[in-house]
């Protein structure tokens, strides 16, 4: 079949599918909390989650959740309500999102590095009525508490999990090493293990439909302030039953998850933190997710499966003690928020006997709508293709309509259970976000007439230079293939005459004296002309949200500041 008589309609991406995952899914109807139940039924000592050593079984957790959800009922906390957590990967970040879903709250999940402002405009817009954060945070978000609807904050701290002797030595060495704070007195503050130890464990029961709202997830707000995708019980369970049929080999045992992607990011929250509690997995909670802690915690506790960023593998793979370090108990890793390094995806295959199955997904769907096949074809450089009950198109960028010939560029348009109901109090947005249906997801793309997908970039990401359309993602492909080239970014900065240039930031290998123009003359014969870089910046690192995605606002609004 030539692509020109390839449509997206006959979805040309099913043939690809392993053997044992379906085209659709027949969704059971259970929420969250329903799964987390079942679970702790079936296998109630195993290993729900380990943090520094310290394990809490199913039983346990449920019983934690179970507590909490009491507690949140006492504060008031009805159906409908939002809560927010602003934590790293802990035992309590867990327990809380899930005792929130429980009672039919609404969990507003935040990022810890985020400034008082960044908070207060999400705590805000979610209208959030409690808040559970770490001792570290607790006198900031007192402070910041009357500009807010929060009545009650809940603090946990590193130290409330630990096993021995670390629970002995924590309090000794905590505050000089920054890892715990003392908690000024103020009204309505709560101790998480000791308002746990005072609840009972039955709370009401609350109905559930996969209709009522789950999570006001932000989006990261790399291109304006952050909008909260509205998603529901439904998107969240049907998006884990989506990742549970495509790995069928995965299905019926018990594995461990690395849970080392932000839980307060939708990539991490699904893939490795519902996805665990949905297959009865253990999940190796990773707080700090540096190249050591990830090593350690690889080697020591030997989890099945990893859900990674890029910046992750390659902190990996580039680390001094790798060869050091037993990595294969890992069998399948997942990949996405960024392209993954060709050879970085070699090297890591290589040293773990794992599988790596790159995939895309956005906030505003859950996240994850395409991957590879994890027995069959992978594509190298493409997303794969779209997972079950999932339906794609590639549109015109001039009328965002028309389906564009398969083989050509233009934005991908998304559809599917996993898809969010629009965004909390922007209708405006809403309405261009899921026009006609569909959800626009404003990355550029192409499909093979296989039915593999290819980001191309963002549509903000696109440089014009000349009157030509120059894609980022072109650039860099070519930069990162120069062996002292650890990371590269390019981006459009203006020019007198053409509009814009393209400049390239660039990390080099520890050692390396790479210059600016080497680098330009490498790229020339592997680029057009116009597309060729005028201008190399090196840095020691580039800016990035804490999914791995680079900054490029943030490099563009550098140059921009310079020219002032």
């Amino acid at each position: 079949m030539s692509p020109s008589s390839v449509t997206y309609q006959q979805k040309p991406w099913l043939q690809h599918y392993d053997d044992g995952v379906p085209p659709e899914i027949e969704f059971e109807p259970v929420c969250l909390p329903g799964m987390l139940d079942r679970t702790a039924a079936r296998i109630p000592d195993k290993m729900a989650m380990l943090f520094q050593g310290y394990q809490v079984s199913y039983r346990q957790f449920k019983e934690m959740v179970d507590r909490f959800a009491a507690c949140l009922q006492d504060f008031g906390i009805r159906k409908g309500d939002a809560v927010a957590i602003l934590l790293p990967n802990t035992i309590p970040c867990v327990a809380s999102f899930f005792a929130i879903l429980k009672i039919g709250a609404v969990a507003v999940m935040n990022n810890p590095l985020y400034t008082d402002r960044e908070l207060a405009h999400q705590f805000n817009d979610s209208g959030a009525k409690a808040l559970i954060t770490l001792d570290l945070l607790a006198n900031r978000m007192i402070d910041l508490r009357p500009r807010t609807d929060i009545r009650q904050i809940v603090v946990t701290s590193l130290g409330d999990y630990l096993p021995f002797p670390k629970s002995l030595l924590f309090p000794l060495v905590a505050r000089r090493k920054k890892l715990a704070a003392p908690v000024k007195s103020a009204p309505d503050v709560f101790r998480w293990k000791a308002l746990l130890a005072s609840s009972s464990a039955a709370p009401p029961e609350v109905p559930l439909t996969f209709e009522d709202i789950a999570l006001y997830q932000y989006t990261g707000g790399t291109t304006g302030v952050s909008k909260g995708a509205i998603l529901t019980h439904g998107n969240l369970s049907c998006q884990v039953q989506q990742l549970r049929a495509w790995l069928p080999t995965f299905a019926d045992r018990y594995g461990v998850v690395l849970g080392a992607l932000p839980f307060f990011h939708v990539f991490g929250l699904s893939t490795a933190m519902n996805f665990a509690v949905c297959q009865g997995w253990g999940d190796i909670l990773v707080p700090k997710p540096q190249p050591d802690q990830l090593l350690e915690a690889i080697a020591k506790y030997r989890p099945t499966f990893a859900p990674l960023v890029p910046t992750m593998f390659i902190g990996i793979v580039n680390h001094p003690k790798i060869e050091q370090a037993d990595l294969t108990s890992i069998a399948g890793c997942f990949s996405g928020s960024a392209p993954l390094p060709v050879e970085i995806l070699r090297e890591f295959e290589a040293k773990t006997g794992s599988i790596i199955i790159e995939g895309f997904g956005l906030t505003e769907s859950s996240p994850v709508t395409h991957t590879n096949p994890f027995s069959g074809q992978r594509k190298v450089g493409s997303i794969g293709v779209p997972i079950c009950n999932t339906d794609c198109r590639i549109v015109s960028l001039e009328d965002g309509q028309t389906d564009v010939p398969v083989g050509e560029t233009g934005e991908l348009l998304v559809r599917g259970p996993q898809v969010m109901q629009g965004y909390l109090n922007k209708p405006e947005e809403t309405a261009q976000a899921l026009a006609n249906g569909w959800l626009h997801t404003g990355d550029i793309a192409r499909m093979d007439e296989e039915g593999y997908f290819y980001i191309v970039d963002r549509k903000k990401d696109m440089i014009i230079s000349g009157g030509y359309n120059v894609y980022p993602r072109d650039i860099e492909e070519v930069v990162f293939t120069h062996p002292d080239v650890v990371e590269a970014a390019a981006v459009g900065v203006p020019h007198p005459t053409r509009g814009e240039q393209v400049k390239v930031f660039a990390v080099r290998r520890q050692g390396s004296r790479l210059t600016g123009q080497e680098l330009i003359d490498f790229c020339k014969g592997k680029l057009a002309t116009y597309k060729l870089p005028t201008t190399v910046e090196f840095v020691d690192e580039l800016p990035k949200t804490n999914v791995g995605k680079v900054l490029k606002k943030e490099l563009r609004a550098r140059e921009l500041a310079k020219q002032d």
